[in-house]
């Protein structure tokens, strides 16, 4: 069995400090009003930032408080389903469903760690696995 404990504290760290820096921003969204290209405005119409140059107020726009709340919950439902069977995610699963959705899982939770990898407390075994099976569906050597 695989304890994965770690990892999912680790992933989920990192989303309630995103969380908290989202909500201390007002948790608003944003947007581009097309009669003032450059500014990105919150739900009050107030200008929180000017970008006069490049596109950069349409990424920013997107980047808001609100959407990152979004992705924060949509991340937390997949770290919730993997918890439920983290312990079957392992170097040599099983053959059976629930072995493989853990593998998949596994892979996505390491995914959204690795965004994380310059964090001190980011562990290198943490690292996406990658398998290669053959055509029998069995792992090759």
């Amino acid at each position: 069995m695989a304890d994965n404990t770690d990892l999912l504290a680790f992933v989920r760290a990192r989303l309630a400090e995103e969380e908290q820096i989202a909500r201390g921003a007002g948790g608003d969204g944003w947007r581009c009003p097309a009669e003032a290209p450059g500014e990105v405005h919150d739900r009050t119409g107030g200008i929180a930032f000017v970008v006069r140059s490049r596109g950069y107020d349409r990424h920013i726009a997107l980047q808001d408080p609100a959407r990152t709340l979004r992705r924060i919950e949509t991340n937390r439902v997949l770290l919730d389903e993997y918890e439920e069977i983290a312990s079957r995610d392992t170097d040599r699963p099983d053959q059976d469903f629930a072995s493989g959705r853990a593998v998949g899982l596994g892979f996505v939770v390491r995914q959204m760690a690795g965004e994380h990898a310059g964090h001190p407390d980011y562990r290198v075994k943490w690292l996406p696995r990658f398998s290669h099976w053959g055509p029998s569906g069995a792992p090759e050597a």
